[in-house]
C-alpha cells in the first residue's frame, strides 16, 4: 500500500473542468503515482490548533488522485475552515479497488473515511461490518436524505445507512440541433414518454449509406435498453424475474429492424464507441450518462467532436411516471467503524456530501449528488455547456434509480443480464428464450 501525503494549507485549486470517465462514472486508470509534495506545500500537521479544536489527522482511502479534479479542492476547501485538521490520502489505485479496500480493513489499516466506488463492493464491506452505521449521525446532523434524490434510500442494508453519495451521474438524451433543424423536426423536451421519444427518432431519421442519420443510439451496454424497464419503480434487475423487460426489448430489436437506431452485432464488432457516432453526426439522439458533458465540451473545443450546436434533455420515461425520473451510479463516502477519529471523520464525511461540498465538486465540471440551485448554475456556467434553457433544467432529476441496486449477489447476477443482453440483441435468442434464462439462472443464484 503507497501512501501519498496532503497537507491541508498547502493544495493548489484545480479549477479546469475534469473529463469524466465511461459509466458508473469513475475514472479508470493505472497505479498509484510515485509520493510527490504538492508546490508550494506547508506541512501543517503540527499548526497551532483553535481553541477547543486539538490537532487531528485523518487518513482518507480512495483511487486515481493524480486524474481526479475534485479531490485536491475539497480537500483545501474544508481544512481551510479546519485548519486543526490534516488529511492524508491512500491512493489504492483504480484496478481492483474495492477488493483493496476490503483487504486493507481486514488487516487493521489504518484509515478513517472510506471512498465506496460500487454498489456490489459497499454491500460486501457492510456484510463484513467494517462500515460505521450512519442513521444516528444524520437524525443528528440535520441531514436531509431528500437532497440526494432517493439514492440514500437505495443503499440501505436492513434499515441501516453506512455511507452518503457524493457523486451522482444519471443518464440523459443528448441532441443534435443542427441534424433537427436540417429535418425540420422540433428538438427533444424534457418531457418525452417512451412512445414520443421513439415517434421523434423516428421522424429524424434519414439517408442511407455514409449519409445516414440514425434517429437515435442504444449503446452496447445493457443499462442502455434494459433499465428503461425499470423507471416504472415497479421492478429492480435483482428481483429474479425479468418478463417485464419484454417491451422494452420489443422496442429496441424494432427500432434496430427499421433502421432508426445502429445494428448491435455490428456495433460490438466494430467495438464502435458512443462518443464516435455523437461526434460526426451519425446520431441525432444519443441516449447517455452524465458524464459524457465534460468530454463533449472538451471535444468542441478541441475541434474533435463535430456536433458543435448540441444540447441535452431529460430521460423519456412511462407514462404516469414523473419527468425527471431516470437511471444514474454514485460514489459514496462511509467511516471505518474501527477508526479512532470517528467524530472528524464524520464531520469530514458530512462536509464532502453536503451543500458545501457539492459546490466544489460542481466547479470541477462534476456532477455531485447534491443538485440545488447554485450547482446547477455552476455546472451550467461552465464554458461549453448549452446555453438553452431546457440543457440547464435537464440537469435537475426527481428520481434516480441505481442501475443496480444493492444486493449480496449483485455481480453475479451482473453476469447473467449482461450474457443475455448480448444474446438478445444479436438475435441469437428470442426475447423470450433470454428472458427465461435470465429468470432460471437468477433464482438459482438467489436461492443459494
Amino acid at each position: 500500500m503507497r501512501f501519498k501525503k496532503t497537507w491541508g494549507m498547502g493544495l493548489t485549486v484545480m479549477l479546469a473542468a475534469g473529463m469524466l470517465a465511461g459509466c458508473g462514472g469513475n475514472n479508470n486508470g493505472g497505479t498509484p503515482a510515485p509520493e510527490k509534495t504538492p508546490a508550494n506545500s506547508t506541512n501543517t500537521a503540527n499548526a497551532p490548533a483553535e481553541k477547543g479544536d486539538e490537532p487531528v489527522t485523518l487518513k482518507w482511502a480512495l483511487w486515481d488522485w493524480e486524474a481526479t479534479a475534485y479531490y485536491e479542492p475539497l480537500i483545501k476547501a474544508y481544512t481551510d475552515a479546519n485548519p486543526h485538521v490534516t488529511i492524508e490520502y491512500v491512493d489504492l489505485g483504480s484496478t481492483d479497488y474495492m477488493t483493496m479496500l476490503s483487504t486493507q480493513l481486514s488487516g487493521g489499516a489504518d484509515l478513517d473515511v472510506l471512498t465506496i466506488k460500487d454498489i456490489p463492493g459497499y454491500a460486501n464491506l457492510v456484510k463484513q461490518n467494517h462500515l460505521e452505521p450512519l442513521n444516528g449521525f444524520i437524525g443528528d446532523s440535520g441531514i436531509d436524505k431528500a437532497a440526494y434524490g432517493g439514492t440514500v434510500e437505495q443503499i440501505q442494508v436492513n434499515d441501516e445507512v453506512y455511507a452518503l453519495p457524493f457523486r451522482s451521474d444519471f443518464w440523459l438524451i443528448y441532441y443534435n440541433k443542427d441534424l433537427f433543424d436540417k429535418a425540420g423536426v422540433p428538438y427533444p423536451t424534457n418531457d418525452m414518454t417512451f412512445d414520443q421519444y421513439e415517434e421523434i427518432a423516428r421522424s429524424v431519421t434519414s439517408g442511407s449509406g455514409a449519409e445516414k442519420v440514425y434517429g437515435a443510439h442504444h449503446h452496447t451496454w445493457r443499462s442502455a435498453v434494459q433499465l428503461f424497464g425499470i423507471l416504472d419503480g415497479q421492478h429492480s434487475v435483482v428481483d429474479g424475474n425479468y418478463d417485464f423487460l419484454k417491451p422494452t426489448y420489443e422496442r429496441a430489436l424494432k427500432m434496430q429492424d427499421d433502421g432508426i437506431i445502429m445494428d448491435y452485432a455490428t456495433l460490438k464488432t466494430s467495438s464502435t464507441h458512443y462518443s464516435g457516432v455523437f461526434y460526426n453526426n451519425s446520431v441525432a439522439t444519443l441516449n447517455m450518462g452524465s458524464w459524457f458533458i465534460a468530454t463533449q465540451i472538451e471535444k468542441v473545443k478541441s475541434g474533435e467532436s463535430a456536433a458543435v450546436n448540441w444540447g441535452i434533455v431529460k430521460y423519456p420515461h412511462p407514462d404516469g411516471v414523473e419527468p425527471g425520473t431516470t437511471l444514474g451510479t454514485i460514489t459514496s463516502l462511509a467511516v471505518n467503524q474501527k477508526s479512532a477519529k470517528k467524530e472528524a471523520a464524520l464531520d469530514f464525511l458530512k462536509f464532502v456530501t453536503g451543500d458545501e461540498g457539492a459546490a466544489v465538486i460542481a466547479s470541477t465540471g462534476t456532477i455531485p449528488a447534491i443538485k440545488n440551485a447554485e450547482v446547477l448554475d455552476s455546472i451550467a456556467s461552465i464554458d461549453g455547456f448549452p446555453t438553452d434553457e431546457n440543457s440547464k433544467e435537464a440537469l435537475n432529476t426527481a428520481k434516480t434509480y441505481l442501475e443496480m441496486p444493492i444486493h449480496e449477489k449483485s455481480a453475479d447476477i451482473e453476469v447473467i443480464l449482461n450474457e443475455n443482453h448480448d444474446n438478445i440483441m444479436t438475435k441469437n435468442t428470442s426475447i423470450d428464450q433470454g428472458l427465461a434464462d435470465m429468470n432460471k439462472r437468477v433464482e438459482l443464484i438467489l436461492g443459494n
